[in-house]
C-alpha cells in the first residue's frame, strides 16, 4: 500500500513541477536573451526584428528601422558574425513583473572567413517587456 501512495503522489507532483518550469518568467527571459544571440549569429534579421518591441529604442534615439538597417549592413559586410558573451545576467524587475533586465559584456565580431577581421567590445543594458507571453526587447543601451 505505501508504494501505491508514493506512486500516486509522484504522478500528481511531476506534472506540477514540469508546468512550473514552462511558466517560469526568469527562464523565459534567459531563453529570449539566448534566442536573440542565436538569431544574430545566424544572421536571421527577420527573427531579430520579431524579438524587438514595437516601441523599441536604442540609446534613447534609435528605432526599429535603425536596427534593421544596422543588421543589414553588419550581415552584408561579414560572412560570419559572432556574439561572445563574457558575462550576462538577467532578472525580472522586482516592481513590474512584465519587465525584465539584462546586463551583458560582449564582444561582437565579424569575419569574411574564419578569422575575425572586426571586433568590438560592448557593455549592454537591455530592457525586456513581456507582451502576450513573449519577452520582447524594448530598450537597448551600450557603452
Amino acid at each position: 500500500m505505501p508504494v501505491r501512495r508514493f506512486t500516486l503522489a509522484l504522478l500528481l507532483i511531476v506534472p506540477l513541477l514540469s508546468s512550473c518550469g514552462r511558466n517560469d518568467p526568469q527562464a523565459a527571459l534567459e531563453a529570449a536573451v539566448q534566442q536573440l544571440q542565436d538569431n544574430i549569429e545566424a544572421k536571421r534579421s527577420s527573427a531579430v526584428l520579431e524579438q524587438l518591441h514595437a516601441q523599441f529604442s536604442g540609446q534613447q534615439q534609435y528605432d526599429r528601422e535603425w536596427a534593421k538597417r544596422t543588421m543589414l549592413l553588419l550581415f552584408m559586410r561579414h560572412q560570419n558574425v559572432s556574439v561572445i558573451a563574457f558575462s550576462k545576467r538577467s532578472q525580472i524587475d522586482p516592481t513590474y513583473a512584465e519587465k525584465g533586465h539584462t546586463e551583458a559584456e560582449i564582444a561582437l565580431t565579424g569575419a569574411v572567413g574564419l578569422v575575425p577581421d572586426n571586433a568590438a567590445h560592448y557593455r549592454l543594458k537591455l530592457e525586456w517587456w513581456l507582451e502576450d507571453g513573449e519577452w520582447q526587447l524594448a530598450r537597448l543601451n551600450w557603452q
